[in-house]
């Protein structure tokens, strides 16, 4: 199993930008499709973005596709979440998450998901 942990969170200007990681520690992180959800204040958990276990493929939702980039590097066991052009309706706070995978697919129903961090919080305001 893994235990992710995300860092790189923290206050950002709306059109600003913040770079999120998730350190997972544990198995062969090769072997785990990953994701990011979101939760906000008053909001249920949203998918963010995910992607397959060697990052062959990967996902968006839709309100954040042209500003987010997921990425991964299996070799340092850490997955990213680059955001750019921040809006104040990206606040909220940012979980990452994994699943073992059996092929190539990504998740991004957070009931597909075994582990999860503890979360990061993430502020776009002026």
């Amino acid at each position: 199993q893994v235990q992710p942990v995300e860092t790189g969170g923290g206050l950002a200007q709306p059109g600003g930008s913040l770079r999120l990681s998730c350190a997972a520690s544990g198995r062969m992180l090769s072997s785990y499709a990953m994701g990011w959800f979101r939760l906000a204040p008053g909001k249920e958990r949203e998918f963010v973005a995910a992607i397959s276990r060697s990052g062959q493929s990967s996902a968006l939702t839709g309100s954040v596709k042209g500003r987010f980039t997921i990425s991964r590097d299996n070799a340092k066991k850490q997955m990213y979440l680059q955001m750019n052009s921040l809006k104040p309706e990206d606040t909220a706070v940012y979980y990452c998450a994994a699943t073992y995978a059996f092929n190539e697919r990504y998740y991004t129903e957070s009931v597909q998901y075994d582990y999860w961090g503890q979360g990061t919080q993430v502020t776009v305001s002026s």
